[in-house]
């Protein structure tokens, strides 16, 4: 029996169009502020709006509880449909999540963040839908809601026929502290997912689709350098003792060598060296370095990171490291001489490959220890992080998708990787050993964390199309 046409959902698509914006409307207009207290009434709101949303198209719903009775998190949306009784393909677990970031500063925004708008096209940039959580994930977690609902009401088929578990989350802004405990709980449940799907990443360019097969992991940490046990008079004591603002700059700035690459013993462990072929692709994309320094403000002469690489290969394909943050000492108006007790920063690693978050932090730890300073001591914090994900571009999976993309926007999508990361990923990978496609419809400008967020709905038409084109590549399989 040949299989099923995506045409009847993308008609559906298309007629009702007008409805599937209002109903985005609708969820952007919860304040679903999941790292506020304050919201939490909110947060739930959102999540159980996304459950009512797949239940209308079919699928069998719960909203899992998380966390402890002392310390209870938001609700996860957990979502299951069994495919149609022919269907011999892979089943697919869709993550996203519906809580978003905070809105400061308020007074940057154009209009109310919770207000959505729907701004005509102007200077270069589509039509678009203006809120917080536009883009970043309800507006692109609606695409494939749209596309479940097309073909339950365009096809009459929940899911298309394709077997799904959908899993929505309303912690990811606040670091998912309770999914690493759902997913392990839910192991035997989750465990029966051929793949992961999520549409949280972003295109080449406007009309320039793309498949991210391929993000960084991340370990974030922090260090304190702390000397007297008071903070001391300048005049006094300066030149006597150590400062632990001028001890701990001078630490931190060996951790580059002079060809940009980082210091750390071991750091390198777990990284490929990329393959001529992957590098004649990415210079193929046309990536115009001069053009994205220019939109930050930056001239090409900024392009700088470890030494032998591309502005591109160092974004996607290597590691990294980064001082996100320094304090110590008198920062308020005026002057005060002092010379503190202690100094603290924040440093992150980007990850890629084979390296692991844990090792990566106890490495540096370690690195800092052998170069404590005269009469200083340490006090680290790891905060935690998540491992690096790439799938092989080769799976059956991933090319359905790729099929997909091309035939709902009729251009056959890039291959990229991700300088940033989604620590979801190398969490199903290590407890599940799924592999995650990235198929994510946002664009460099949408503003994501910041004012004015947006998403364009050319961006949304092209997302919700191909997720419901993928439905028939899956049962072609």
């Amino acid at each position: 029996m040949p299989a099923p046409t995506a045409q009847p959902a993308i008609d559906w698509l298309d007629a009702n169009e007008s409805a599937s914006i209002d109903r985005l409307l609708q969820w952007l207009r919860l304040p679903s502020v999941g790292t506020d207290p304050a919201h939490d009434k909110d947060t739930r709101a959102a999540g159980q709006w996304a459950a009512d949303h797949l239940r209308e198209s079919g699928f069998d719903v719960e909203l899992m509880p998380t966390g402890t009775a002392d310390s209870p998190g938001h609700p996860i949306v957990l979502a299951h449909c069994d495919g149609a009784a022919e269907y011999t393909g892979p089943h697919i677990l869709f993550y996203g999540h519906y809580d978003v970031q905070p809105v400061d500063p308020i007074e940057l925004w154009n209009s109310p963040p919770f207000e959505p708008v729907v701004l005509a096209a102007e200077n270069g940039i589509g039509e678009r839908v203006v809120a917080r959580g536009a883009c970043d994930d309800k507006g692109q977690v609606h695409m494939f809601l749209e596309a479940m609902r097309a073909w339950k009401e365009g096809a009459g088929e929940t899911g298309g026929g394709v077997r799904f578990t959908v899993l929505l989350e309303g912690e990811e802004e606040s670091g998912s502290v309770n999914l690493e405990q759902f997913v392990r709980d839910q192991a035997e449940m989750l465990g029966k997912a051929d793949v992961c799907l999520i549409s949280d990443t972003g295109m080449l360019g406007r009309g320039k689709p793309a498949i991210t097969y391929g993000v960084r992991g991340l370990a974030y940490t922090e260090v304190v350098l702390h000397s007297a046990d008071q903070d001391l008079h300048s005049g006094l004591w300066g030149g006597k003792v150590p400062n632990p603002i001028n001890e701990l700059v001078k630490v931190l700035s060996g951790l580059w060598d002079d060809d940009r690459r980082v210091t750390i013993p071991g750091f390198y462990d777990g990284v490929r060296e990329l393959q001529d072929s992957e590098r004649k692709e990415w210079e193929s994309l046309g990536v115009n370095p001069a053009k994205g320094l220019a939109a930050i403000g930056l001239s090409l002469d900024a392009s700088v990171g470890e030494k032998g690489y591309s502005y591109i290969e160092r974004e996607w394909a290597r590691p990294t490291c980064d001082i996100n943050g320094i304090i110590g000492g008198y920062t308020g108006p005026g002057a005060k001489t002092v010379i503190p007790s202690h100094a603290s920063a924040k440093v992150s690693f980007r990850l890629v490959d084979d390296m692991d978050s844990a090792t990566i932090s106890k490495a540096f730890f370690a690195w800092c220890e052998a170069r404590t300073p005269a009469g200083c001591r340490w006090e680290f914090d790891d905060h935690g992080g998540g491992a690096p994900a790439t799938c092989a571009t080769d799976s059956v999976p991933l090319q359905a998708a790729r099929r997909a993309i091309a035939r709902a926007c009729k251009t056959t999508p890039a291959m990229i990787k991700s300088g940033g990361s989604i620590p979801v990923a190398g969490l199903l990978k290590d407890e599940l050993g799924l592999e995650t496609i990235f198929m994510g419809f946002g664009l460099e400008d949408d503003r994501v964390h910041s004012p004015n967020e947006k998403f364009e709905l050319d961006c949304f038409r092209m997302g919700a199309r191909s997720h419901a084109a993928l439905i028939e590549e899956l049962r072609s399989l």
